[in-house]
């Protein structure tokens, strides 16, 4: 497998805000290229039988409002739908909803990238203890699966399962560390309190890795 900080480092992270209709929303934004064209970068995002493979056990419609449930996590609806190129849906969790939108472009050499924003309310309870590694080091996990599902890495863990072994390994621990430090950089980057990220990147890092 790739090492750990070179995956850390592919990926593009942001944290900014958008006025929704329910007023202001935090923005995270992740983005990674992959060595795969379009087609197959999407259809490893949206068939069902796929997902699973690099994220979490699914069931569900996935078409234009069409409904799908993570097992044990998040569910919602699909709200917008545009082949290959990307797709819009609700992210209903823990009694909340935040939204996710997806868009996959082709890139030169037959690469394809792959760029998510979470868009969660000002008013999050998790952000406000976590900041952005409320849900960042989730999607840096996912990214990470991804990469491992397209490039077939040797050894990689394949399935929830074998995911979640790994996560709890030091190697695990050590990317989810790496991560939460991570996005802390991008809070700091963006204007947060830097005292305020510190003490969210602690929380984070210890709900992660259990220190």
């Amino acid at each position: 497998m790739s090492d750990i900080s070179e995956q850390v480092n592919a990926v593009t992270r942001t944290v900014g805000s958008r006025t929704v209709a329910d007023g202001e929303a935090r923005v995270v934004t992740l983005s990674r290229s992959y060595r795969t064209d379009l087609e197959d970068l999407w259809d490893a995002c949206t068939n069902i039988e796929r997902i699973p493979r690099w994220f979490l056990p699914l069931t569900g419609e996935l078409k234009l409002g069409g409904h799908y449930q993570f097992e044990g996590h998040a569910g919602g609806t699909i709200e917008r739908c545009d082949p290959p190129h990307g797709f819009d849906a609700t992210w209903e969790y823990g009694g909340d909803v935040s939204w996710i939108e997806v868009r996959l472009s082709a890139e030169p050499n037959g690469c394809s990238r792959f760029e998510l924003q979470h868009v969660v309310s000002v008013d999050d309870e998790r952000w406000a203890e976590f900041g952005p590694g409320a849900v960042g080091v989730g999607w840096d996990s996912g990214l990470l699966g991804l990469s491992w599902h397209l490039e077939t890495a040797p050894g990689a863990p394949n399935g929830p399962e074998a995911g979640a072994a790994w996560a709890g390994s030091e190697e695990g621990k050590r990317f989810m560390a790496l991560s939460s430090e991570s996005w802390g950089a991008a809070n700091l980057a963006a204007g947060a309190d830097e005292a305020a990220v510190q003490e969210a990147v602690a929380r984070t890092t210890a709900a992660y890795t259990g220190s």
